[in-house]
């Protein structure tokens, strides 16, 4: 199961001249000194960001030291990139084999099912959400693996703080997705307490990329605004106006975890950081795209997966991962539509009834 859709080739010119070198030099000073050529495994990769961060990691570490693995059939381009496996979370011989004949000294976990979908089959989603990290988990304790697991906005619940939400606060989600991800959290750190596991993750915001497909999230409707924009000038929105929620940029998000996997673990104080970037409304969005496309009309119908955003935090505090590991964001709103547009635009040929280039500034 993949976490989310695969990240535009084309923002990768730009991820690897501009936010690799950003690194801290202790990132780079452990690269060079300590962990030069980490075996990694990238489980449920052919998503949003397995595939970018596979990419990216292959640039730094080599081409064949990055494992992708998945139980969906990889595209030729996939294929033909470097290292790919057949891996089923759910099957721990499967797993355990991988690691032994790979030799994997790092594991990034992705594999689950989003928060909408979660809720649709719920039995589904904490085998893949809850057993698959313990296979993880137990694997990585036996082998001594550095394990990474990503969490989310979702991780927290109306009697949270929303605005800004911590890294430690009350934390009582109402979706099993969130549940699920309060609960790797949770085992994870005490893996890392009780075992000595080098255990890390970060807690994310809506994460937006060019060539994402929306899979039932509850902050998809900023991936999809664009495309309606540029294919008919309008956007039916699943959220009301000025619902906040955070936001990032998918190439900020790729940054955000190398930059914390080459952190010496003695300068981490915890385990679980929140990262950000921005946050804003579907109007915010709206009148910020409409720089773009001035015609821009936007419906709102709020559904279902308002009530889930109603629970979710509006703001991050991420002044954790500022502070001990220089956690720097590079795209605002402006920015993010900036590249968004520049990505898809070309994709986009004016049909009768459409929106036309001239519209498009």
């Amino acid at each position: 199961m993949s976490l989310y859709g695969i990240v535009s080739k084309r923002s990768f010119g730009v991820l690897l001249r501009r936010c690799l070198p950003s690194v801290t030099s202790s990132a780079r000073s452990l690269h060079s000194n300590e962990i030069e050529e980490p075996r990694i495994l990238i489980t449920g990769s052919l998503g949003q960001l397995g595939t970018g961060l596979a990419k990216v990691l292959r640039g730094r570490y080599g081409r064949d030291n990055v494992i992708m693995s998945d139980i969906l059939k990889p595209s030729k381009e996939v294929y033909e990139s470097g290292p790919y496996l057949y891996a089923d979370i759910l099957d721990f011989k499967n797993l355990q084999e991988i690691i032994v004949t790979q030799r994997i000294d790092w594991v990034i976990h992705f594999s689950a099912l989003l928060s909408a979908v979660g809720e649709h089959n719920v039995p589904l989603a904490m085998r893949v959400n809850i057993e698959g990290v313990h296979n993880i988990l137990e694997l990585a304790k036996q082998y001594k693996l550095k394990v990474f697991v990503p969490s989310t906005i979702g991780a927290f619940g109306p009697t949270s703080p929303r605005n800004p939400t911590p890294d430690i606060t009350i934390q009582r989600p109402r979706t099993i997705y969130g549940v699920s991800k309060v609960h790797a959290e949770l085992m994870g750190e005490y893996y890392h307490y009780k075992f000595g596991l080098d255990f890390r993750c970060l807690r994310f915001p809506g994460v937006i990329s060019a060539d994402t497909q929306p899979g039932g999230g509850t902050t998809d409707y900023a991936v999809q605004i664009f495309h309606d924009a540029l294919e008919k000038g309008s956007h039916t929105c699943f959220l009301k106006p000025d619902c906040r929620l955070p936001m990032m940029y998918v190439d900020d998000c790729l940054r955000s975890m190398v930059e914390y996997l080459e952190i010496p673990g003695d300068q981490l104080s915890m385990r679980t950081y929140n990262v950000n970037a921005m946050s804003f409304t579907p109007e915010e969005l709206s009148n910020e795209l409409r720089k773009h496309v001035p015609h821009l009309e936007v419906n709102y119908k709020p559904d279902s997966r308002q009530a889930i955003a109603d629970t979710w935090p509006m703001k991050f505090d991420d002044t954790n991962a500022r502070e001990q590991w220089g956690w720097k964001h590079e795209y605002n709103i402006e920015d993010l539509c900036n590249v968004m547009m520049s990505i898809l635009k070309p994709s986009y040929v004016p049909k009768e009834g459409k929106v036309s280039m001239k519209s498009l500034g």
